[in-house]
């Protein structure tokens, strides 16, 4: 029987794309993603192009609840979850003064709870099988600094932690922890990205430095058009790889390279990221 995989931010961009790419490989789905319409769409679009078998449940990760159901209707229809990706996320980028404990409350509650949330969902039965994949998207911003995105660097470096620290607890039971690292990934998540420099009042002392999109929006969209861009498609396949190869990490395209980069010299990436215009 096929083996099972359940996917979070699955509507849209990575998440679509590994979508399609885990059911050319013969699994059966369960997809989540908060908005219905468009997760309803993806599950149409996969059942007519590869007549793959797809449970699509609204859910919002933020909420335990949610993802106790959401988990529990893919067990009720398949009997088990031998993969898990944790694909949900949003991005902020802004001046860490101009972040709130609300804002960051709003990141983390995504980017990292609504991880947590299902890796504990899924985990008593794969336990029980002694056999289960969890793999965690995480990205660049969780390898290196990143400026003007300290919250959103947090986020990300929790889920590494989250996801290395689980992994030595849990391969002695069978269980196998995977971490795959975007970089920039050309996708629709800007609609859903935080840019906190498009929200500041008209009495700020540095409005007038604004343009009519917001600049750290239009630097964000200049970036997206950049050679070392990676595709959502691209991003599946590292996910796809790293699943039937069992590999325990993997940084996905040119991001790669700055993540060696500053790995091997610290100093001066971080020097050169403070000196990016802005």
């Amino acid at each position: 029987m096929a083996d099972v995989v359940l996917i979070t931010g699955a509507s849209e961009g990575i998440g679509r794309a590994t979508a399609f790419t885990f059911a050319r490989g013969g699994y059966r789905l369960a997809l989540a993603a908060r908005t219905a319409e468009t997760l309803k769409q993806t599950a149409i679009d996969l059942e007519q192009s590869l007549n793959a078998e797809v449970l699509a449940v609204p859910t919002d990760v933020t909420q335990p609840e949610q993802v106790q159901n959401l988990v529990e209707r893919t067990l009720e229809r398949y009997g088990r979850i031998d993969c898990l990706i944790n694909n949900a996320g949003i991005c902020m980028s802004g001046p860490f003064l101009q972040t709130t404990p609300e804002h960051w409350q709003a990141l983390m509650a995504v980017n990292f709870w609504g991880y947590l949330h299902t890796i504990r969902a899924v985990l008593p039965d794969m336990l029980k099988r002694k056999k289960g994949q969890i793999i965690n998207v995480g990205s660049i911003g969780g390898k290196m600094p990143l400026p003007q995105m300290s919250a959103y660097c947090a986020s990300k470096y929790a889920v590494s932690g989250l996801t290395e620290a689980l992994r030595l607890e849990l391969q002695p039971q069978g269980i196998q922890v995977i971490g795959v690292h975007p970089g920039i990934v050309s996708s629709n998540f800007l609609k859903r990205a935080i840019f906190l420099d498009e929200v500041r009042p008209a009495s700020s002392p540095d409005s007038q430095a604004q343009t009519s999109g917001g600049k750290a929006r239009e630097q964000m969209q200049q970036a997206l058009e950049s050679f070392w861009v990676s595709q959502p498609e691209e991003v599946a396949e590292a996910i796809w790889d790293a699943a039937r190869q069992s590999k325990s990490e993997v940084v996905v395209g040119m991001a790669q390279w700055a993540v060696g980069a500053y790995t091997l010299f610290p100093g001066w990436v971080g020097s050169l990221l403070q000196n990016v215009p802005r």
